[in-house]
C-alpha cells in the first residue's frame, strides 16, 4: 500500500516560534544592557526574518564588539535551549509514522537555527525528512519548496498529499498549488484571505494529527 504523505510547517505549527523569540529578545537585551525600550526592536529584526546579516544590523546599531557570526552562533544555541515542542504533538508524529504515513517538515529559513530546532525539540528524529528554504533557495509557497521536501520524504507531489501549516499564503495557498490537501494551524485567529480557504482547520498541530489518524482509520474502513 502507497505511503501517504504529510509535511508539516515548523515554526508557530509544531513549535511556538514567536513566544521563543519574545523570550530570547529580553534575554538579549538584558545581556547586552540595551535597555526595555529596545526590545521591540531586536524582536522585530529577527521575527520578520533571521539570518546571519540581520544580526550584523543589530551589531552596527548598538556597537556590540562581538562579531554577526559570534552573534548568530549564539543566537542559534540560545533558541535551540528554549525552543520545544509539546508532547503530545511529539507522540502524534509517531503515531503517523506507525499508521503509514511519510512525515516531512516543509520551512522557511536559514539551515543553521531551523535544524538546530529540530533536533533540540526532538523533531529531527520523529520524521522522515526534512527541507529547509535556504539549502536550495526555495522558498515557500513556490512549488519547487513543496516537491524537494517531498523529495527528502521518498515521495513525490503527483502522488498527492498533506500541507499542515499556520501560514495562509505560504503554507496553505501555496500547498493548494502544489496539489496537496491543506490543514490550517488556526492558533486562535479567524482566516483572513477572501481565496478559497483550507481543507479543514484545527486550532493546533496535535489536532491536525488527529484529523489525518482519523483520515487514515476511515480509509481503512472503506477498504474493507
Amino acid at each position: 500500500m502507497q505511503r501517504l504523505l504529510v509535511l508539516f510547517d515548523l515554526d508557530n505549527t509544531l513549535v511556538d516560534r514567536r513566544g521563543t523569540l519574545a523570550d530570547w529578545a529580553a534575554e538579549f537585551t538584558a545581556r547586552h544592557d540595551l535597555g526595555d525600550e529596545e526590545r521591540e526592536y531586536v524582536l522585530s529584526r529577527v521575527a520578520e526574518r533571521a539570518y546571519p546579516s540581520t544580526f550584523d544590523a543589530i551589531r552596527i546599531r548598538y556597537r556590540l564588539p562581538m562579531s554577526a557570526a559570534e552573534l548568530w552562533r549564539a543566537y542559534c544555541a540560545d533558541i535551540a535551549a528554549m525552543v520545544s515542542c509539546p508532547a503530545e504533538t511529539l507522540d502524534g508524529l509517531d503515531e503517523l509514522r506507525a499508521a503509514g504515513w511519510r512525515v516531512g517538515v516543509a520551512t522557511n529559513g536559514a539551515s543553521d537555527i531551523q535544524r538546530a530546532k529540530l533536533r533540540a525539540t526532538g523533531v529531527a528524529e520523529r520524521v522522515d525528512g526534512v527541507f529547509v528554504s535556504e539549502e536550495a533557495d526555495a522558498r515557500k509557497p513556490q512549488r519547487q519548496h513543496f516537491a524537494l521536501a517531498a523529495a527528502r520524504c521518498g515521495a513525490v507531489l503527483g502522488d498527492g498529499g498533506w500541507m499542515v501549516g499556520d501560514n495562509p499564503v505560504n503554507d496553505i495557498d501555496g500547498g493548494r498549488s502544489a496539489g496537496l490537501r491543506t490543514i490550517w494551524v488556526s492558533n486562535g485567529r479567524s482566516w483572513p484571505l477572501d481565496d478559497p480557504g483550507p481543507y479543514h482547520t484545527v486550532p493546533h498541530a496535535r489536532a491536525a494529527i488527529d484529523h489525518l489518524l482519523l483520515h487514515t482509520a476511515n480509509s481503512a474502513r472503506t477498504r474493507a
